[in-house]
């Protein structure tokens, strides 16, 4: 491997990777919030609308196994390019769909897609970008995730007010995609804007980037890679586990509660917006944070924050200002949910092993998943047996046991001046 370091620029970057991120998440930013509405016209009951928002992080979860082999086979543009053709495929199946179980199968879908995109942006990240400059890559990544799941849901918003169609808004993810396709399309070999990548593995007459070989690491093995790691996922896995859910039943919860107050499409998606804008001013401080007081400081404010917000919440549905305690509740979710950014990748950063991180961080990854995708599930079945005031408060319960591990373990396994090795 030469020593000569390949030609970079962070513009170059933007083209490729922060570009066609932020206009896949604002199509995915726009479709959330009115999924529950989508099912409640085709007929869901709420509890069914819970169910087929939860979809998408179900489909996220499904989506990790294969996903590894996909980006190392294909390599990581075409396997961008591919998951926003798919996700295009999910979301018009969600446009013809005649009733609400079709509905369910095209946001599985999407959710699929959106796993695949996920990874292949992160492994282009690793593949083309020096180790210098990658964990301000990686950080500006995800501030654009956030920017396009604030930006999506304003868009929707105006387009529903315009149109006075909820469906009108499945076109804005249509459109994103295929603004990614273009954007993925129409710019020139990466070979020619970064310098060729290192060839860092052969099998047979195939060889692999290293962000090719870290995505098939991250996937391969991945149940075995948890039992070899069973005694930090137990415990810092399944702190990790509970923030993954307490996030993920914000997702779908918040547009649910819109629902079942009887709030306007285009006003759910006008204030869920705003609410991601300060979600998304907020990534960089938790940054700060994590670096300068530690990781404690970050991931117990935020758990704590969210788990009392959901138990205001809770007491609020018939009061009759639950529309004014509504706003104040997404807005302040925001502010704990911010607070928070990139909490689980840093952990996940911080416990790899330092000679062979990407099995780990695969096990990590699917951890923090397996409780985006469980908690949805189970708003989903609490508000069909109780309510949905009653889902809101184990939720709240349960970002308490959440913040008691993260309080207990991360002093031991995190402290904040790392011990020497």
């Amino acid at each position: 491997m030469s020593s000569v370091e390949r030609p970079f620029s962070f513009r170059s970057v933007a083209l490729a990777a922060f570009l066609p991120t932020l206009l896949f998440s604002i199509g995915e930013g726009a479709i959330i919030p009115i999924i529950p509405i989508a099912a409640g016209n085709l007929g869901a009951s709420l509890a069914i609308a819970g169910l087929i928002s939860a979809m998408v992080m179900v489909g996220e979860l499904v989506g990790d196994i294969p996903s590894g082999w996909v980006v190392s086979r294909f390599g990581e543009r075409p396997s961008m390019i591919a998951a926003a053709v798919v996700a295009i495929a999910g979301v018009i199946v969600c446009l013809v769909a005649p009733n609400y179980w079709v509905l369910l199968v095209g946001i599985f879908v999407v959710g699929l897609a959106t796993a695949v995109f996920a990874l292949a942006r992160h492994a282009f990240m690793t593949s083309y970008v020096p180790a210098k400059y990658r964990a301000r890559a990686l950080s500006t990544l995800g501030g654009i995730f956030r920017a396009g799941w604030f930006i999506g849901p304003l868009i929707a918003s105006a387009v529903i007010a315009i149109t006075g169609s909820t469906q009108s808004v499945f076109w804005i993810f249509i459109v994103s995609c295929l603004g990614s396709v273009i954007v993925l399309i129409a710019l020139p070999d990466p070979e020619k804007m970064f310098g060729p990548t290192p060839v860092v593995a052969a099998e047979g007459s195939e060889q692999f980037s290293a962000g090719e070989e870290e995505a098939e690491e991250r996937t391969k093995g991945l149940f075995r890679t948890i039992w070899s790691f069973r005694g930090v996922l137990a415990r810092m896995g399944t702190g990790v586990a509970l923030i993954g859910a307490i996030r993920s039943a914000r997702t779908v919860l918040m547009p649910l509660w819109a629902v079942s107050i009887g709030l306007s499409e285009s006003n759910t998606a006008l204030i869920i917006g705003i609410a991601g804008s300060i979600d998304f001013a907020l990534f960089y401080a938790s940054g700060q944070i994590m670096d300068r007081w530690g990781r404690m400081w970050s991931a117990l404010p935020s758990m704590l924050g969210l788990s009392a917000g959901f138990l205001v919440l809770t007491f609020t549905h018939d009061l009759p200002t639950n529309v004014g305690w509504y706003t104040a509740v997404s807005m302040w979710l925001s502010v704990a949910n911010g607070i928070g950014s990139g909490i689980i990748m840093t952990l996940g950063a911080d416990l790899a092993p330092k000679d062979a991180p990407a099995p780990f961080l695969g096990a990590w990854r699917f951890a923090g998943d397996a409780g985006q995708a469980a908690a949805p599930l189970l708003v989903s079945l609490l508000t069909a047996l109780v309510s949905i005031a009653f889902a809101s408060g184990v939720i709240g319960v349960l970002g308490l046991v959440g913040a008691g591990i993260l309080a207990r373990y991360i002093p031991r396994y995190v402290p904040k001046r790392p011990r020497p090795a």
